[in-house]
């Protein structure tokens, strides 16, 4: 989960066609590649990474949207109807209807598999990915893998189980049968992923929720070329602290120069 702005300003809403479901957000107009953030598990839009990347793109006319999935945040829903597929869905219909031209998507923890998964849906409209601690796979390798045989009793009889949070131990996360189904079958680091675009991936050593070494597996699961990784020796799973930040931005505006030299 992210840090907070106390007193965000009040997003705007998009309602989904059909489902009557509405998505809250905040978009910046600028010039292209716009930039858009995708959060994490139970992360929103008024996260430090977000602001900070929208506070970036003000500062150089750049266009940003940051948004809350359904379930997170102001968006309509609950979390736990939630899963991989419906978040991004949530993620693709945003960038197709808030968003103008090329796009540069930065994903964060879960964000970095809806950012993967909306790249290979929206392919001809995303330049580049940047992830940050990106985790494709964390339900199967990450919270599957780690539950007890008591857990995994609940979860098969009852629907869903508690987990600790390590961020909050009086708020613990609600992992349901349904995310856990469907994030199996939206893996991506058991085949090659058929992007092609420039990437960046930063990931820090010291991170408890995502090992480190997740990052050179999507480097080698990418079949295009333009991969880089930055492995940070101090870092943990938030990358939010200010020397985080400057890196952050800093292998944006470099993305967005190697982009915009290659068009």
């Amino acid at each position: 989960m992210e840090n907070r702005n106390d007193s965000p300003p009040a997003p705007l809403e998009i309602t989904r066609s059909g489902d009557g479901a509405t998505i809250a957000y905040h978009a910046v107009a600028g010039k292209s590649p716009g930039v858009v953030f995708l959060g994490g598990f139970r992360s929103d839009m008024n996260g430090t990474k977000a602001l900070a990347l929208e506070k970036w793109c003000r500062a150089t006319g750049r266009a940003f949207l940051r948004f809350d999935y359904g379930g997170h945040g102001q968006s309509s829903g609950a979390f736990t109807d939630g899963t991989i597929a419906t978040w991004a869905e949530d993620a693709i219909f945003a960038i197709e209807k808030l968003t103008q031209g090329p796009q540069v998507l930065v994903g964060s923890s879960m964000g970095g598999w809806i950012m993967l998964v909306a790249a290979l849906r929206l392919k001809g409209k995303i330049s580049g990915l940047l992830g940050l601690a990106a985790a494709p796979d964390f339900t199967e390798d990450l919270i599957h893998g780690e539950l007890t045989p008591r857990q995994l009793e609940i979860i098969e009889t009852e629907g869903q189980v508690k987990i600790p949070n390590c961020y909050d131990v009086d708020d613990p996360y609600v992992i349901t049968k349904a995310l856990i189904e469907d994030g199996r079958r939206q893996r991506l680091l058991h085949k090659p992923i058929a992007l092609d675009i420039p990437v960046r991936l930063i990931q820090g050593m010291k991170d408890e929720d995502v090992p480190w070494k997740t990052a050179l597996k999507i480097q080698e699961m990418l079949v295009g070329e333009d991969v880089e990784v930055q492995l940070v020796k101090n870092a943990d799973h938030r990358l939010s602290e200010p020397a985080d930040l400057d890196r952050l931005t800093t292998t944006l505006e470099r993305l967005l120069a190697h982009i915009e030299a290659k068009s």
